[in-house]
């Protein structure tokens, strides 16, 4: 949910109603899933690695992705664009190939390998004459980019199915940074091994190739080296299971985009806890768990974001407790089926949890962060009357404009998928800086004594953001 700054870092933070805070004790703030990961380093990356269903990046754009390594370090990758958020209305596809060559183990992004790339050919197959007008408007945006525009038909001269080159092989043309493209995702990679528990059944293996992240500015792509990740890929042979979307992933090419299944539209019921299913990593090196909780009365919440030093969260660094309200729902115009809703943080407790974050806090200007006395390891201090903790740029009161939508997975889990944090460490707090794509999704826990259960009677619960699936 809400996300504080955190000297260059996010922290994250919630909210509780009344007068009295009800922090969640120590023995809930366990994640959704125990299952162990093994990261592979270096990371083997031959083989077919796609997307288990519809992807949202900054902008919004939606689109699936289908990436095959060679033992040569050739590559071919698709990318395939819609215009909803379901991914069942084609726009266009990408077919894009080139070379990659890793590296060496990330300094910057622990667990992470660092790989060069270079293209080969980068084309695109429209599916409507409304996608060729769309990319069209968008190159004629600059001149580099309407020299490439006029190399595209016209609408009305439109054939399905033909490939027209956005970059080819001996540089004649070049077209990708026109559209905004890139594949810089390329350049920080993971490949991480877990088991998937299965009923009546042993675990299974699942491969997860996880890439760079893209940055929510579409103006900074070009130039932004990754630090954190996208959504993993799955490895086509050893995916989780069950997945709808997967054979029709794995299936597809430039021609014949998947059209995913159809999904209901869920309305946004937040009542009781959520809990991150497993460790997160975010850009600007940070690693953490969150579990928020929400609650019907007042509309109110409260949640931790645990922090650590490492890419399986075994190593804890601080955490930062917050409490406050959110307001009524709307439906998104610019991302359809998401909410917006606003959060205000009005309380918060850090704990640290290491030498290094009790020392800087020790360290801090009086005032600054919590009243009188030393800061020690483990033990949480309110930060309210400081107004925040300025050596962890948390500050209070705050408000962020959010993004929210819930869906259901294929296992029948509810999901809560909340706003993507801005890559630069900033805040979303006015209405423009409102989220267009969402984090990892958060797992619905089943309630704790004393807590109205989700789907009862005057549990939050906000109309559908929109009804299209």
């Amino acid at each position: 949910m809400l996300e504080l700054t955190c000297a260059g870092t996010a922290v994250a933070a919630k909210t509780a109603g009344g007068s009295r805070l009800h922090w969640e004790p120590p023995c809930q703030q366990s994640l959704a899933s125990r299952a162990p990961s093994t990261a592979l380093l270096p990371p083997r990356l031959d083989g077919h690695w796609i997307s288990t269903g519809c992807e949202v990046r900054p902008g919004p754009e939606f689109l699936t992705r289908a990436y095959t390594f060679y033992p040569s370090r050739l590559f071919r990758a698709y990318q395939f664009y819609y215009e909803d958020p379901s991914c069942r209305e084609p726009a266009h596809s990408l077919l894009i190939k080139g070379k990659v060559r890793l590296r060496r183990a990330s300094w910057v992004t622990q667990g992470a390998m660092e790989a060069d790339y270079h293209l080969h050919k980068v084309g695109i197959v429209f599916h409507s004459g409304h996608a060729l007008l769309s990319v069209a408007a968008r190159l004629n945006q600059t001149q580099a980019g309407r020299d490439c525009a006029r190399r595209l038909p016209p609408a009305r001269a439109w054939l399905p199915g033909a490939l027209y080159g956005l970059l080819t092989a001996r540089g004649e043309l070049d077209c990708t940074a026109a559209l905004g493209f890139s594949m810089h995702e390329l350049s920080l990679v993971r490949v991480q091994r877990r088991l998937q528990a299965q009923p009546l059944a042993g675990p299974r293996l699942v491969e997860e190739l996880f890439l760079g992240d893209i940055h929510t500015d579409p103006a900074e792509r070009q130039h932004y080296r990754p630090t954190g990740y996208q959504h993993p890929l799955q490895s086509a042979l050893r995916h989780a299971r069950p997945c709808p979307a997967c054979g029709l992933i794995a299936r597809a090419d430039e021609h014949h985009p998947p059209v995913l299944p159809a999904r209901e539209a869920l309305p946004l019921r937040l009542g009781g806890r959520w809990v991150s299913a497993g460790c997160e990593a975010r850009p600007a090196v940070l690693f953490l768990t969150r579990l928020f909780t929400f609650r019907a009365r007042g509309r109110a919440w409260e949640g931790r974001y645990h922090h650590f030093s490492d890419p399986a969260c075994r190593r804890p660094t601080f955490s930062v407790a917050a409490a406050g309200r959110y307001s009524r729902g709307a439906p998104s115009a610019a991302v359809r089926g998401g909410t917006e809703l606003a959060f205000r943080v009005t309380r918060a407790r850090v704990t640290p949890r290491d030498a290094a974050t009790t020392a800087l806090l020790n360290g801090a200007a009086p005032g600054s962060c919590g009243g009188p006395g030393r800061w020690a390891r483990g033990a949480e201090r309110d930060v309210t009357a400081t107004r925040g903790c300025r050596p962890l740029g948390l500050r209070l009161p705050h408000v962020e404009y959010e993004l929210f939508k819930v869906e259901r997975d294929a296992l029948g889990r509810s999901l809560l998928f909340i706003g993507q944090r801005p890559t630069d460490g900033s805040s979303p707090d006015t209405p423009e800086r409102r989220p267009t794509s969402f984090q990892a999704p958060l797992v619905r826990s089943p309630p704790q004594q004393n807590e109205l259960p989700p789907d009862e009677p005057g549990a939050s619960s906000l109309a559908p953001a929109g009804t299209r699936t």
